[in-house]
């Protein structure tokens, strides 16, 4: 089953009734921004996903940028979405891919099985002439029999990578990994070891995926042909999150996560950095 649908797809879901919980993740600087952005428009019966609320705990030095969420606030959003076993979840985002993905792959890890994403988000849902609504969004109409069960995608720890001796893969932008360009975390390099594959790579120009015999052979030039004893970060899990989501579309599957990232490693001044 693919994980990724395309807005025809997702038209005919919603508008035959199939049964599906649509949700908008994203996340603008701004206080509240991605919520007055989903209230200005979005896909019609989609509800909001906020991540910093729902796919991510509390930032710090030593859990990073964007940590994985504590339980009790991954099943307050599963009772809030009104997510339910027998209903396929689909996720979308503006049209990059980015929170789409985190939303597709924390919900992977917190146990949803059947979570697809709207491949090109909200943009390709408007070129191909769909509409789009404002305001509040639906009440959810039923409950959720979901309980969240965290740890069901494969995860590393800063100790883990710190021990890994397989390949690990770094999939910031080419500037970043080289240490020439950091805005966003304390140090700017990357985890020695590591090798760069921007996640950019694995994307077409408008931001949908590529196809995964494309996807397969750029991940084959850095060595990776599966996913055993690979290991994958970005700077906080969101460009990690996207490159999994490629990874899983070209049959790649068992790839360990280091949510944490360069913004964990690089707040310890213990660790090594490689420019």
């Amino acid at each position: 089953m693919s994980i990724t649908v395309s807005p025809a797809e997702l038209y005919e879901m919603i508008y035959q009734g199939l049964g599906s919980v649509v949700l908008f993740s994203h996340w603008e600087k701004d206080e509240g921004g991605g919520l007055r952005h989903y209230h200005s428009e979005h896909i019609p019966t989609a509800h909001f996903c906020d991540p910093a609320r729902s796919l991510a705990g509390l930032p710090g030095s030593t859990a990073g940028r964007n940590p994985l969420p504590e339980l009790s606030y991954v099943q307050a959003s599963f009772d809030g979405w009104g997510l339910r076993s027998d209903r396929p979840v689909i996720v979308y985002d503006g049209g990059r891919g980015l929170w789409a993905s985190r939303a597709w792959w924390t919900l992977r890890w917190a146990g949803v099985e059947d979570v697809r994403i709207l491949d090109g988000g909200q943009k390709a849902w408007e070129e191909a002439g769909h509409k789009i609504v404002g305001g509040p969004g639906n009440i959810t109409a039923t409950d959720s029999d979901m309980t969240a069960r965290l740890g069901c995608m494969p995860t590393a720890t800063i100790d883990d990578v710190r021990a890994h001796n397989g390949i690990l893969l770094d999939v910031r932008d080419s500037r970043r990994f080289a240490g020439e360009r950091e805005i966003l975390d304390l140090k700017a390099g990357h985890i020695p070891g590591a090798v760069n594959l921007p996640v950019t790579e694995l994307l077409n120009e408008d931001f949908t995926f590529r196809t995964p015999e494309e996807i397969r052979a750029r991940l084959a030039e850095v060595g990776v042909t599966d996913g055993a004893d690979v290991i994958v970060y970005s700077g906080s899990g969101n460009h990690s999150s996207q490159a999994l989501a490629a990874m899983e579309i070209a049959g790649v599957h068992g790839v360990r996560h280091y949510i944490g990232g360069w913004s964990q490693w690089a707040a310890d001044p213990k660790n090594p950095v490689e420019r």
